[in-house]
């Protein structure tokens, strides 16, 4: 009698079995053997094995990849063969009976003739290999100080716009000189300057500037003596250890901004953390939800196979001159945010070979390889149609799941910990976690309509922000949404990079989807379909009532707070950047000083306003608070407000304000910002135990009116001439105040910019319609104080 011992199988549903072939289940066995009376008989499914060599080659190639790269990027701005240049040069020298060296190479050689084990032909050459190498090493460290001192000037950012100095076009020759030919990704990471620590007075002086239009009289003096007996007492004392940290650290900043703002915010990450990216305005290339997803997911993953290799390029200013931080890169896949009771954790992976796809309540596994490559357009397309013909039921408790991750921080903490430690859950909640990205195919049809503007807008961006607080995995680096209709849009969780990074891979993602990939005349992704592939895999959990009923306390506080979101999204088409530069001005100070019109018009007041700045021109730099209400900008609103005022007074009001917001910008970018060297100096005094009131009452001010332009990066991917439909809606976020509203915006190609505004409905002083309303009547009337009239504009577009 025969004994069968079966391992590795993988068990087919009932309808898979009936779309599978025999062959093709005998496929998913790796090996099996029988004992017998005569001993053991072992088979080996050639087909599996294969498929184990391949996978281990893929694994291997990723680590030679890696390994060069590190060598590249870790000689640049040399080059590996330079390396070879200078030793050849070096012996060249020595055989000329010329020492290049001052005597270096002969002592070299002495050390050498101890070991009494070489010639003197071999001493010759191992000591003019090991100056020649030591030569190198110098030159590529002389060559990274120099770039990195020449990055620390920054006067080039504070000239008159389309003026420059013949001292900075000597520096920009200079700074290409050092910055060596073709750089990677991360090439430029070691030469970037570190952030600098402004000083306490500095800081103190440009906070009581901020605040002087937002406050009374009385209450401003008491907070000017706050303010001047922490510059002169307490101030000191904290910023020596913040001095001792920037000399420390690589960044004084970003770890903390990440641990304490991010990490130990105990409240649910979506609405008050994730942010959103949209589609295409106008464009949907194919209707078929499948094939859309197909090509999208494609393209995030031709995107991350580029960030592997390191091919994607640093984005440089100035000309292709200045390079920003590109270490929020490192992130983007295979991250997912791990719940603690106190404090998360960022948990990333090196590689990742699947994603999780979720549908109607069920997760699934699906892998991206097959035959030791990745899946093409079609056959991922072909994965997504047969998760969408499932019919199968969601288990107990699994429709709502990811509703821990919308919720209350801690619940989700000790639920993970209580419930998903061990047995199936475990391997499943790895899945999801341990996923290069997480996917929703998503039941609605969302996206802009002709016939109702307004309503299809809001929505597409509430489904994008929260959803139906069960259907996106908040905690995963971004969730990739495929609507019904085919639009499609992303949710990105917050801590481990800025909305830019994610910016950049959607901008890719659109651009390869429309004009690379594209589709069949029947709508489909291009190519064929491959029966072989294995069918994706059905998550499989066993969820206890008591976890249910966490997953339904955390679904019910999501609800009350997506429900409370009151979002008005909309395409501004009166004009865009290209006739704002026509009046001389920033477009990003044009719209910025619109919103304070806007604000007061709508409040009746001024507001503390946020406007995020990078501060990547250092390295592992994040972001930086432009406090867009200053002095300035309050004056030239009261003048627009006020009808005894002149145009002609108005307009100088406006250039004042303009340059004023501009200036505060470069600040911000250069280092010298108010709020996160406040941030940091209060953290100092945490770990110290002392009280300050100047700093616990600065970080208690609300952000009424929260701010945020979303840029494109790469315009080359679209070009809007040819294509003029092709613009992006670009992305939100959340109310960061409950009573006060979030604003971004993104000003697409010269004659449109999309508006994304939130606030909440709980609040009666706020209404994201209404100061939708104010802010296009705000941008027409700072407008108009240039002469454009409406038939101006026409002939402009």
């Amino acid at each position: 009698m025969k004994v069968p011992v079966l391992f590795l199988y993988v068990k087919p549903s009932q309808k898979h079995k009936r779309s599978l072939k025999m062959a093709e289940a005998h496929q998913a066995v790796a090996f099996q053997f029988t004992v017998t009376p005569d001993g053991i008989d072992l088979r080996l499914s050639h087909e599996a094995l294969k498929q184990i060599y391949l996978s281990g080659l893929h694994s291997w190639k990723k680590k030679f990849i890696r390994f060069k790269n590190g060598v590249i990027t870790g000689v640049y701005p040399a080059s590996p063969s330079s390396w070879l240049i200078v030793v050849v040069g070096v012996m060249s020298t020595m055989y000329a009976k010329i020492d290049p060296s001052l005597g270096i190479i002969a002592k070299i050689n002495r050390t050498l003739d101890t070991t009494g084990y070489m010639s003197s032909q071999t001493k010759n050459i191992v000591s003019g290999v090991l100056f020649g190498t030591g030569l190198w090493v110098a030159l590529i460290i002389t060559m990274r100080y120099s770039l990195k001192v020449l990055l620390s000037y920054h006067g080039w950012m504070f000239a008159e716009h389309g003026k420059m100095s013949r001292a900075t076009r000597i520096w920009m020759c200079m700074v290409k000189i050092f910055s060596g030919r073709k750089p990677m990704l991360y090439s430029f990471q070691t030469s970037l300057p570190r952030l600098p620590v402004p000083a306490v007075k500095d800081t103190v002086n440009r906070y009581l500037e901020s605040v002087r239009p937002l406050m009374k009289d009385e209450d401003f003096k008491r907070m000017t003596a706050l303010a001047q007996d922490f510059a002169v007492n307490l101030g000191p004392r904290l910023q020596w250890y913040l001095k001792l940290k920037s000399w420390w650290a690589t960044n004084y900043v970003s770890d903390w901004w990440e641990e304490y703002v991010y990490l130990r915010g105990r409240g649910p990450l979506m609405v008050n953390s994730n942010y959103y990216a949209m589609d295409l305005l106008y464009v949907i290339p194919t209707h078929l939800q499948a094939a859309r997803a197909g090509n999208g997911i494609h393209a995030i993953l031709l995107y991350r196979h580029k960030l592997d290799r390191e091919e994607i390029k640093p984005i440089l200013l100035l000309g292709s001159t200045v390079p920003l931080c590109s270490a929020q890169w490192e992130r983007m896949f295979n991250t997912c945010r791990i719940p603690g009771e106190e404090t998360d954790t960022i948990q990333h992976l090196r590689d990742s070979k699947h994603i999780v796809v979720f549908h109607k309540g069920r997760y699934f596994k699906v892998w991206l390889y097959h035959d030791g490559r990745l899946l093409k357009p079609r056959e991922i397309e072909q994965q997504i149609q047969r998760i969408l013909d499932d019919p199968s039921e969601p288990q107990a408790g699994e429709a709502k799941l990811a509703a821990l991750t919308a919720g209350e921080r801690v619940p989700w903490a000790k639920c993970r910990q209580a419930y998903f430690g061990r047995g199936k859950n475990k391997q499943s909640l790895d899945a999801v976690e341990k996923a290069a990205f997480f996917v929703t195919l998503d039941e609605t049809e969302q996206g802009y309509r002709e016939e109702d503007p307004d309503a299809s807008m809001d929505s597409y961006a509430k489904s994008l922000l929260h959803g139906r607080c069960s259907d996106r995995w908040f905690d995963k680096s971004f969730t990739f949404i495929v609507f019904k209709n085919g639009k499609m849009g992303m949710n990105a969780e917050h801590s481990w990079a800025d909305a830019p990074v994610v910016g950049h891979l959607w901008e890719y993602v659109m651009s390869t989807d429309c004009f690379q990939l594209g589709y069949a005349e029947d709508g489909h992704c291009k190519g064929d379909t491959n029966p072989n592939i294995p069918y994706p895999t059905r998550l499989q959990w066993d969820i206890p009532e008591e976890c249910q009923d966490v997953i339904e306390t955390s679904l019910n506080t999501a609800n009350i707070l997506a429900s409370d979101v009151d979002f008005h999204s909309f395409p501004f088409h009166a004009f865009g950047k290209g006739l704002i530069k026509k009046c001389r001005t920033s477009p990003d100070a044009f719209v910025q000083l619109a919103l304070q019109l806007a604000h007061y018009k709508d409040m009746g007041k001024f507001c503390l306003t946020y406007e995020a700045s990078m501060t990547r021109l250092f390295r592992e730099g994040r972001t930086e608070t432009v406090r867009s209400c200053s002095s300035e900008s309050c004056n030239f609103v009261l003048a627009m407000v006020d009808p005894t005022q002149t145009v002609k007074q108005k307009l100088r009001l406006f250039k004042i304000a303009s340059e004023k917001h501009q200036h505060l910008y470069r600040l911000a970018m250069t280092g010298s910002g108010i709020d996160r060297h406040l941030f940091c100096l209060y953290v100092v005094s945490k770990y110290l135990a002392v009280d300050s009131p100047f700093l616990k009452e600065v970080l208690s001010e609300p952000w009424r009116l929260s701010t945020s332009q979303t840029p494109q990066q790469q315009v080359e991917l679209f070009d809007l001439e040819r294509n003029p439909e092709y613009v992006s809606s670009g992305g939100g976020f959340g109310p960061v105040a409950d009573d006060g509203y979030g604003v971004s915006y993104i000003l697409v190609g010269e004659n449109l910019i999309n508006f994304h505004i939130s606030s909440k409905f709980s609040s009666p002083e706020t209404d994201s319609h209404r100061f939708g309303k104010h802010l296009k009547q705000a941008m027409n009337d700072i407008m108009a104080l240039f002469g454009f009239s409406s038939n101006s504009r026409k002939e402009f577009h």
